[in-house]
């Protein structure tokens, strides 16, 4: 009796530590490509990029979210940035063959995995015959680089009380 008592707690808290795949969506230009991780709030974020696989792991309403995402071709770790905003993960990422003159046909090698872990942001999507521009990075500013050194810029400072940036004082 005193386990069926118990038994309902340890059942929540054995599902609190199941981890969750996180939701992606994504969209593509000629030499890039714009990643978002759908989760608000995210925290405690590891993020990791190489040529060819981007791993995220991260906690967004209590739950442990992760991904890993094995690219169909190689990308530019060092040119790309990502940034965490309240509703979202955002990931500009740069094609390695900037040259190459047409989209990539999905974004990972495993088709069955893309089906159900990956969504095309319609936000963001043009027809390649249609494409003018690049994607609107703004989202981005002062995020981190995915290259070595350094930390790029500290998201949010600038408006913190007695921090003497914009807002501050």
């Amino acid at each position: 009796q005193r386990f069926e008592k118990q038994a309902p707690k340890e059942i929540r808290a054995m599902a609190a530590l199941v981890q969750k795949t996180a939701p992606i969506k994504w969209a593509q230009r000629k030499d890039s490509l714009y990643l978002t991780i759908d989760l608000r709030d995210v925290t405690e974020e590891k993020i990791d990029l190489t040529a060819d696989k981007l791993t995220f792991s991260g906690k967004s309403g209590g739950a442990e979210y992760n991904v890993a995402l094995e690219f169909i071709k190689e990308v530019n770790p060092e040119s790309s940035t990502w940034k965490v905003l309240q509703r979202s993960v955002q990931m500009h990422i740069m094609k390695k063959d900037q040259d190459e003159e047409e989209f990539w046909p999905r974004l990972l090698k495993d088709k069955a995995l893309e089906k159900t872990n990956v969504k095309i942001d319609w936000d963001k999507y043009v027809d390649e015959d249609e494409e003018t521009e690049g994607f609107d990075t703004s989202n981005l500013d002062g995020g981190m680089d995915f290259g070595g050194g350094g930390m790029g810029g500290m998201p949010g400072m600038g408006g913190m009380p007695g921090m003497g940036g914009p807002g501050g004082g």
